[in-house]
């Protein structure tokens, strides 16, 4: 790949897809500020606020392997400006909706017609970056879904200071008219002959599932990944506010820095894993020490120590982002034809995964009743933040040993 077409790609393939994958954050963690106006507006409980806040992550994965095989089979720009039609459609539906269910509708919307944006990018990329240029562009990538988490957090709560929730989804919708735009006169045509002739059958989807690196890379990644994505985009500003009874404004002061903790986190993440590559340390090596310490910072969120609170909600996201390294691994070991089909079944479990920790976190604080201002006790997150640990370590302790068991082989003792 010379100096040249590198410029032609950035700037006419990953600014445009970058660009809509930041969209699909600022929709994917904006209920985090929104959650009080919400509650408010349609006296929401702590289940139901889940329900709708997860509704994205829902509609998002269970559309992933049919968006999978479509941008396999048609390409990721025309699949990605049909998506996005329904995306603004929804948000539109967001903006004039007076009932839960309506919003609910809406946010289902929302969700399907934004689950081909870092599928799609990941596909369309695959076709300029060479393999080994992977875990920086993704990294780049990632930011870019930061750098979108990061707008919706206190630059969305200013926007509100000066108009209505709902006027927000308006303007949403125009954005998302904006990054059809600009896909469609900056991003060239799709690559005819990455382009799969006919549709795959259902056992050759399920082979990726079937796959032994698939199941070891999900085993250890998985779980990670979606409390990673659920809790951040929703109940860490919670727990800042009901716990640590921080402002709304200071809320989402933090959730403005902790969400910029998820660029810096993407950006290291592929630098660190490039430079580990060249003293031997594989991917999977780097992404489970990494998911160690994401499990510690959790454990001590669990713990609800107040001065912590700010910091932890930080380095839960900055140490998080290693989570996002399973895409850069599975990429890697397929074919640039096989890319969209792979990368979406590893995407729907994330994602319906982040559906059911969202909403499950939702049910286990709504155990507990509220005070008069609406907040839980401590006691309710401390037991949501404990299952969150629970659930994840066997996964890492399984990496663990088999790490362990590896190097035992390769250096055995001398009696």
């Amino acid at each position: 790949m010379n100096k040249s077409y590198s410029r032609k790609m950035v700037a006419r393939v990953f600014i445009p897809f970058a660009f809509s994958h930041l969209t699909s954050f600022i929709f994917r963690n904006i209920n985090a500020v929104l959650a009080p106006f919400l509650i408010s507006a349609l006296s929401l409980s702590a289940g139901q606020l889940g329900l709708l806040t997860s509704a994205y992550f829902l509609s998002f994965s269970l559309a992933q392997l049919p968006v999978g095989l479509a941008l396999d089979k048609y390409g990721p720009k025309r699949v990605q400006l049909f998506l996005l039609s329904i995306a603004a459609t929804g948000s539109l539906l967001f903006y004039v909706g007076k009932d839960f269910s309506t919003l609910l509708l809406a946010r289902i919307l929302i969700g399907l017609g934004l689950s081909a944006c870092f599928m799609g990018s990941i596909k369309i990329l695959s076709f300029y970056v060479p393999s080994t240029k992977l875990p920086s562009i993704h990294s780049y990538l990632l930011a870019a879904g930061g750098l979108g988490a990061m707008l919706s957090t206190l630059p969305v709560a200013w926007i509100v200071e000066f108009t209505t929730w709902r006027s927000l989804f308006l303007i949403m919708a125009g954005l998302i008219v904006v990054v059809m735009f600009t896909i469609t006169i900056w991003t060239p045509a799709d690559p005819v002959e990455h382009r799969m002739v006919k549709w795959p059958t259902l056992s050759s989807l399920l082979e990726v599932y079937k796959d032994k690196d698939f199941l070891r890379v999900i085993a250890l990644f998985l779980l990670p990944h979606t409390v990673s994505f659920g809790l951040a985009g929703l109940w860490l500003g919670k727990w800042l506010e009901d716990v640590g009874h921080f402002s709304t404004e200071t809320v989402s002061l933090y959730l403005f820095i902790s969400m910029g903790a998820v660029i810096v986190g993407a950006l290291s993440v592929g630098s660190i894993t490039e430079w580990a590559g060249k003293y031997g340390l594989k991917p999977m090596e780097v992404g489970g020490v990494g998911i160690g310490l994401f499990i510690l910072i959790q454990t001590l969120c669990a713990l609800n120590c107040l001065p912590l609170m700010p910091v932890l909600s930080v380095a839960f996201t900055l140490i998080g982002a290693i989570t996002g390294l399973d895409y850069t691994i599975v990429a890697q070991r397929v074919s640039p034809a096989m890319t969209g089909r792979t990368a979406t079944c590893l995407n729907l479990l994330i994602l319906f995964g982040a559906f059911l920790i969202q909403t499950v976190f939702g049910f286990i604080v709504d155990f507990w009743p509220q005070n008069s201002q609406g907040q839980y006790p401590s006691i309710a997150y401390q037991m949501a933040f404990l299952l969150m640990v629970l659930l994840q370590i066997p996964g890492f302790l399984y990496w663990l040993m088999r790490v362990i068991s590896q190097r035992s082989l390769r250096n055995p003792s001398v009696g």
